[in-house]
């Protein structure tokens, strides 16, 4: 089998229940979007790194960071934090400030009309990427259109037996960019210079190519199975690729569904090989926590759930219904929210 170039749309990724039908919209306000990140740990009152607790309305994370930095006189790569935040959302997590020596400024004492410092203390590191257990998030629908009973089927089923656990489309850039951009560069055809863009495109390629493996295991009905040769994780959930250098460690027909995927995109399992990734595993399945809902009107449902690190919310949503958001958004608005 061959590539399927270019990599300019993302796919429609099959989802595990049947279509509701119904519709909502969703970050009508930044209220209707509330996430609280669960951290690690929480700072022991002593280290190098200042630790703060920010709630954030109407920024990003990566604004906010640069804010801190310069607050607090310091370079902006000596901010640390655990995972990106939507913008057009209320969000809290913990961001980090390597500060060694000198007086502690008091950065809650900070104004800004978009975000505010909680609290702050001490600990002995760094925050860094993936540095936390989850985040619990309150989602607000409105004008939700459609049959409540098949929204009410869903869910449920959602409850118990979880969803697909997709990497959301904000990993693939804008319109899925990202993932074309990542080819290129895996085949040589550009040249990618910048560090990080470059694991933006890596990211994208390999997040992709999960997904495939994923929607295939869906197309061919293996939703919620075990297959024959297949590597659990630590909660016994079967996983999928991350691809990189090494033995696939899967066998029999789990082996055989993976490498089918491979072979269709060789140009982009071959290059992550070549760009020095490892194997790793992902869960296939993602199980909210604590689901919960509630209507209260006739066209707006609430939704509260936990979801663990590395999982996103969409993955929930699109198997609900559907969604659209105000047309606010721009290319260099969107962020994980994972």
């Amino acid at each position: 089998m061959t590539d399927t170039p270019p990599y300019t749309t993302l796919p429609q990724w099959p989802k595990a229940y049947p279509a509701s039908g119904a519709s909502a919209i969703l970050k009508c306000l930044n209220e209707d979007f509330i996430v609280t990140e669960l951290p690690l740990q929480l700072p022991s009152g002593q280290g190098e790194h200042i630790w703060l607790d920010v709630e954030k309305n109407g920024a990003n994370t990566a604004f906010v960071a640069q804010q801190l930095a310069a607050a607090a006189g310091v370079q902006e790569w000596d901010v640390g934090y655990a995972g990106l935040k939507d913008r057009y959302a209320i969000t809290r997590q913990w961001f980090s400030i390597y500060l060694p020596k000198g007086e502690t400024p008091d950065l809650t004492q900070l104004q800004h009309p978009e975000f505010k410092v909680l609290s702050q203390s001490r600990h002995v590191k760094k925050l860094r990427p993936g540095d936390l257990q989850g985040n619990r998030f309150r989602i607000v629908l409105r004008e939700v259109t459609g049959d409540r009973d098949a929204i009410e089927a869903n869910l449920k089923a959602i409850a118990s037996q979880g969803v697909p656990n997709y990497f959301g489309a904000q990993r693939f850039g804008f319109e899925g960019g990202n993932v074309e951009q990542g080819r290129a560069m895996l085949a040589r055809e550009i040249r990618v210079r910048n560090p990080k863009k470059k694991g933006i495109y890596l990211s994208a390629v390999r997040s992709f190519v999960f997904n495939e493996v994923l929607a295939l295991r869906l197309q061919q009905g293996l939703w919620g199975q075990t297959l024959p040769g297949d590597v659990m994780d630590e909660a016994g959930r079967p996983t999928g690729p991350l691809w990189g250098r090494g033995r696939v460690i899967t066998t029999d027909q789990a082996q055989a569904l993976e490498n089918g995927v491979a072979e269709r995109h060789a140009i982009l399992c071959e290059g992550m090989e070549h760009a020095g990734l490892e194997q790793e595993r992902r869960a296939l399945v993602a199980w909210p926590v604590d689901l919960s809902w509630e209507w209260p009107q006739a066209d707006q449902l609430v939704l509260s759930f936990s979801l663990p690190a590395g999982t996103y919310a969409t993955s929930v949503l699109n198997e609900i219904l559907r969604t659209t958001e105000p047309e606010r958004h721009s290319e260099n608005e969107s962020a994980a929210i994972e």
